[in-house]
């Protein structure tokens, strides 16, 4: 199996290096926090001690993060350990611009693909997101690498290949900023409901039954986990893409209670 070197072990990181090593790969792993690196570790990873070491040798690389400063940071460590033919995977939410950012900073005989993830910690851990790819990893140098990194993306979950260079991260702010709109209008519903006397039970299950019914689950999901702080840093990209005032209006909703900032979108509801 081919070495794969996993940076990035937060909520979703972890169970997605988990089914790689599962399934046999040889995988060296790296986060900020080493604490979250030793649980792999016990399992067989290779826990590396810095970005550099960790992809030292791989030949395909899997960054997941939280933001496009994460990304940046790690890859000013991990850009000079690249060797020719390796496949970068970036799945962190970060948006095309940040992306863009990346390429241009590739060496030579490296290629890059987006491929950030619709789903949470409960997709993650049973291989069933939904992975939106942009750009081709195959090069003249790395086509063994591109097709592993094609099948341990297939491990993780369904590959859907979205164009060229950042257009898996485009659709992705498309997508969740869809979701994240969405749950915010459920709690809204949901407090309408309250105040017409509407009982709540009967609420939520006119709203799982009509239009809404796919972000009405989302909205009342109890085993997904995607902070809300991450939701609002989704929010902002797109609105710094795009005049967006009903996501405006949300991302305030988002920041304003900071006590909210590590529980579920969920949350937000009343």
């Amino acid at each position: 199996m081919d070495t794969i070197a996993f940076l990035g072990l937060g909520h979703m990181g972890t169970p997605m290096a988990r089914r790689l090593l599962t399934a046999g790969h040889d995988l060296t792993v790296w986060n900020r926090t080493t604490d979250k690196a030793r649980s792999l570790g016990a399992e067989g990873a290779t826990v590396a001690d810095s970005p550099a070491s960790c992809v030292a040798g791989a030949s395909v690389v899997i960054t997941m993060l939280a933001d496009p400063a994460a990304v940046s940071s790690v890859a000013e460590q991990l850009l000079p350990a690249l060797r020719p033919g390796t496949v970068w995977v970036e799945m962190s939410s970060v948006g095309p611009d940040a992306v863009a950012d990346l390429r241009a900073r590739l060496p030579e005989g490296v290629s890059l693909v987006d491929a950030p993830v619709m789903g949470s910690v409960d997709r993650a851990a049973s291989g069933e997101l939904l992975i939106l790819a942009g750009g081709a990893a195959a090069t003249t140098e790395n086509d063994a690498a591109a097709n592993a990194a094609e099948k341990a993306l297939n491990l993780l979950g369904t590959v859907r290949h979205c164009g060229g260079p950042g257009s898996g991260a485009a659709l992705k702010l498309v997508l969740i900023n869809a979701v994240i709109g969405g749950v915010a209008v459920v709690a809204d519903s949901l407090r309408l409901a309250r105040e017409l006397g509407v009982p709540e039970a009967e609420a939520r299950e006119g709203l799982l039954a009509g239009p809404a019914g796919g972000v009405a689950g989302r909205a009342f999901a109890a085993e997904a986990l995607y902070p809300v702080r991450l939701a609002a840093k989704d929010v902002a990209l797109a609105t710094a893409k795009a005049e967006l005032p009903v996501l405006e209006t949300v991302h305030r909703v988002l920041v304003e209670d900071p006590e909210l900032a590590e529980r579920d979108l969920a949350a937000i509801r009343p």
